[in-house]
């Protein structure tokens, strides 16, 4: 390491949201904080965290959000020991807005003084290429590089859509979604800056204070209607439509294009997608923890499969492709198990079949018993969910159905949200 890396530090902050934000979550939410799920048999922080460990010269990683120190005060010192990194948990006090968050801890940011600082949101899916950002972000030499990919044109519309220099990539015009179609070019919500940033985030405080002192004197202001952001507090700075669009076309913000994979995580039907996704990049960046199956003595695996090595399964299961089990997990002689998240201290007796589900903590499937959906991950019912204890019985049929906690069926069911 020579005198030149001390001058490059870079620190990482992660953007886990709050508990009013995981409505949509639910019922797995009810248990644990959303970024604490587990996807691919890691909790969903976890792989924005384990992408953080390839940025060189990293100095800390810091996680902003509304959740109770409590909440995460265990796992945050379990990988800060982990990677041997200062991982830190910052609990915000009031919404700040996406950029305000980060201004708000800028002190504790710039301790380390770095030269970069990465800004990444827990709730994506993608492979986080941070390195391949950094020096594509130190070649533009600008303010800040987002992380853009092409989607198509039918989606895009739900996204922040951005057109692009196609030689420089500066970034030239950012709309958040917009009501016509802009570009196929999509925002990620990861980010590379300079501590710049912070003076552009501060540049639009001050404009929002001057703005508010202008309106005490101007009665002319007060016919006008008010508009949403007239009446946003001064430290309540949102990154993409106060950043972004604004300085769009100035050449500060560049964009750099995944060609990997990349969803967000809203809802339990696509963790369920994203838990696949993150098995089949663990292929690449973690073989380790992928289970082999040499069909021997051990359990038939098909396709990416994590089994916790507490987990307990008859060999005569057969389990994958897209499959996750987690700690305490009994599966029984000749289950079978597609596409699937099974959580902790989950008991699956003998010949049951689950499809395209996740089942909730201390769930138990019984004998011959089927728990399936028809998969799609958009569609309300397309995965089913059962929430923690729920208990199915011996020869009981489950097909698209949301579970709510501690039920027990006895009978079958289908295209129903059992409360």
């Amino acid at each position: 390491m020579g005198l030149m890396s001390l001058d490059d530090r870079a620190v990482a902050v992660i953007m886990v949201g709050g508990p009013t934000k995981g409505t949509r979550f639910r019922p797995l939410s009810l248990n644990i904080p959303k970024p604490l799920f587990p996807l691919a048999g890691q909790p969903m922080i976890h792989h924005p965290i384990f992408a953080c460990k390839r940025i060189p010269n990293l100095a800390q990683i810091y996680l902003v959000g509304f959740y109770e120190q409590r909440e995460f005060a265990l796992y945050v010192s379990s990988i800060s020991n982990e990677l041997k990194v200062p991982v830190k948990y910052l609990k915000e006090d009031k919404p700040h807005g996406s950029a305000g968050g980060l201004y708000k801890f800028r002190d504790l940011i710039m301790e380390d003084n770095p030269s970069h600082i990465f800004l990444l949101n827990c709730d994506v899916c993608c492979s986080f290429p941070l390195p391949e950002m950094l020096d594509a972000h130190k070649r533009y030499g600008g303010m800040g590089t987002i992380l853009v990919i092409k989607v198509s044109p039918e989606s895009a519309d739900q996204f922040g859509e951005l057109v692009a220099d196609p030689d420089t990539n500066e970034l030239l015009h950012y709309t958040e979604k917009p009501e016509t179609f802009v570009s196929d070019r999509i925002n990620c919500g990861v980010y590379v800056f300079t501590p710049e940033i912070f003076t552009a985030i501060q540049g639009v405080s001050a404009q929002r204070k001057d703005r508010a002192n202008l309106r005490r004197l101007s009665s002319f202001e007060a016919l006008q209607s008010e508009s949403a952001t007239r009446s946003l507090p001064a430290d309540f700075v949102r990154l993409d439509q106060d950043i972004l669009s604004p300085f769009a076309g100035k050449k500060q913000l560049y964009t750099y294009e995944t060609m990997d994979f990349w969803e967000q995580i809203k809802t339990p039907g696509m963790s369920l997608k994203c838990s696949g996704l993150y098995l089949s990049l663990f292929r690449h960046t973690s073989p380790h923890l992928l289970n082999q199956g040499d069909g021997t003595k051990s359990v038939t695996v098909v396709g990416d499969v994590y089994i916790h090595p507490s987990a307990k399964v008859h060999p005569t299961a057969k389990i994958g492709p897209n499959v996750s089990i987690s700690a305490n997990a009994r599966i029984g002689a000749g289950a079978r198990l597609i596409n699937c998240i099974i959580l902790d201290d989950v008991e699956i007796k003998e010949n049951a079949v689950v499809i395209h589900s996740i089942l909730g903590w201390k769930c138990s499937i019984g004998r011959w018993s089927r728990v399936q959906a028809e998969g799609d991950h958009k569609a309300k019912l397309g995965v089913t969910i059962l929430g923690e204890a729920v208990n199915v019985e011996d020869e009981v049929v489950v097909i698209n159905c949301i579970v709510l906690p501690n039920k027990t069926l006895n009978v079958s069911v289908q295209q129903e949200i059992i409360l």
